[in-house]
């Protein structure tokens, strides 16, 4: 018996239909990134208890139908951020008398976009197409940010009810940053921190005395070289909290290590500090505002280099352009992701309203020479400000690639690092990567340089006709 017997249509898997004989357990991501594909795309219907060539029903009996109900739900709970909107129906046959079933998973097209795939604490982003999923462009991520329903996750209400006494962190760092002007109630009501109710919105509860979920994580590291793969890390330090003690710790992470020196002038001498304390400032003020705290998984990075200091941050930037490396900061138009957050802070003076943070940065490193020049720069994933330090003369030294660790590719090549970078959290076309690399997408560059990392299972391929696409194969290649 067939599938098109028992619904209608042909049942041929397309854009809108998958079929599964059984939920992989030792494949998990391999089915539910098709759940979030389909989430992203415009909906579509997983039929689990099919054989996916034959459209043949493979079907369960009640007991086992029900055990891959249960299964499903918990994989996509755990996995999935936010949850989509999806229906799970038994659709019954019979065979010789006897009751089996399959079950259809309806996925509606998810009002709050991307639905990230969480796995190994590394998010990816999945798209439906034409019979197959794969990772979303950049563009479709960007569309999907545009068009979600709700702006944005701070704004959306929690469960938590609004104590006064649950904030004084909150108003302590108000005070200090406002000449010791009080943030009233009435200033929260207008921000949008609570509701008629006094329910918290969810960037208010990160505000709370005693927050500590990983949706407020930082991780900090100095490291005594260049990168962070050859060198010796000298400290490596986590750290969870409400968001003011967040900014506070990695403000104090950086300026307890960082190096000073003094320059002789004509008449006295100059103490130079390796940041200047507004740029440093302003670029975790940034971090913090603008990262997507829809990324479970994630945390805000900030690495201490001989070199330089980079600020990361989970989520690109919101509604703009992908930025590979820009020196002109002043040029950049940062939208407002978290409009709670951002709200808060630019009620307690440490964010401009007119998003002016950059410019500060600029202004502070103005009499810096070509090679103390901060910049910036941006993936799907997330964005990060590159601060030379002012003590070293050298000047930044490093190019801006994720830190892998793998076995190194036989008959490898020079660009193995920055292409399993590039590939590493979103699949990428050949055309994307020779671009990225600044060369031609030739025959000779696939054969010699793709198919190479596709062939000792360091990329993996997928995709049909003109269109395929490369994404890191992360069982032999990890982020360190």
């Amino acid at each position: 018996m067939f599938l098109e017997e028992i619904i209608k249509g042909n049942g041929f898997e397309n854009r809108e239909v998958e079929c599964k004989q059984i939920l992989n357990r030792n494949d998990i991501e391999g089915w539910i990134k098709t759940i979030a594909g389909f989430a992203n795309a415009e909906g579509g219907t997983m039929y689990i208890g099919v054989d996916d060539k034959t459209n043949k029903l493979i079907g369960f009996d009640r007991k086992q139908a029900d055990n891959e109900r249960n299964y499903f739900n918990n994989q996509v709970n755990e996995h999935l951020s936010p949850r989509p909107p999806y229906r799970i129906d038994f659709i019954s046959y019979k065979v010789r008398d006897k009751e089996l079933f399959i079950i259809a998973v309806k996925v509606e097209k998810s009002p709050v976009r991307p639905v990230i795939v969480k796995f190994k604490n590394v998010p990816s982003i999945y798209m439906r197409r034409e019979g197959f999923t794969n990772g979303a462009t950049y563009e479709e991520i960007i569309d999907m940010s545009i068009k979600s329903q709700n702006t944005s996750f701070d704004t959306l209400i929690s469960e938590h009810i609004y104590k006064r006494d649950d904030f004084s962190k909150l108003f302590k760092f108000h005070e200090e940053h406002s000449k010791g002007k009080k943030l009233t109630d009435k200033a929260l009501t207008s921000l949008g921190f609570f509701d008629e109710n006094k329910k918290l919105a969810n960037g208010a509860v990160m505000f709370s005395d005693d927050y500590s979920d990983s949706k407020t994580e930082v991780m900090c590291s100095a490291f005594s070289g260049f990168n962070k793969g050859s060198e010796r890390i000298v400290t490596v330090n986590k750290f969870s909290g409400c968001l003011t003690d967040t900014i506070e710790y990695m403000q104090d992470f950086v300026t307890q290590r960082m190096n000073h020196t003094m320059v002789k002038e004509s008449s006295s001498r100059v103490n130079i500090d390796a940041y200047p304390a507004r740029a440093l400032f302003e670029g975790i003020i940034n971090a913090v505002a603008h990262r997507d705290y829809f990324l479970d998984g994630t945390q805000i990075q900030v690495d201490m280099f001989r070199d330089r200091l980079e600020i990361s941050s989970p989520g690109s930037f919101f509604q703009s352009t992908k930025i590979e490396k820009t020196y002109d900061l002043s040029s950049i138009m940062s939208k407002r992701r978290n409009e709670l957050i951002c709200g808060i802070l630019v009620s307690c003076n440490v964010m401009e309203a007119a998003g002016t943070g950059f410019d500060k940065i600029v202004e502070d490193y103005s009499k810096a020479d070509e090679k103390h020049r901060p910049y910036i720069y941006s993936t799907s994933d997330h964005f990060t400000l590159v601060l030379p330090d002012l003590t070293y003369d050298g000047g930044v030294e490093a190019e801006p690639t994720e830190n892998l660790i793998y076995v190194p590719v036989p008959n490898g090549s020079k660009y193995d690092d920055k292409i399993l970078s590039f590939c590493y959290n979103n699949a990428k076309t050949a055309a994307e990567i020779s671009e990225y690399l600044g060369m031609s997408d030739s025959s000779y560059f696939r054969r010699k340089f793709l198919n190479n990392l596709v062939e000792n299972d360091y990329l993996i391929l997928s995709g049909e006709g003109r269109t395929k696409y490369y994404k890191t194969n992360q069982d032999n290649v990890e982020l360190g």
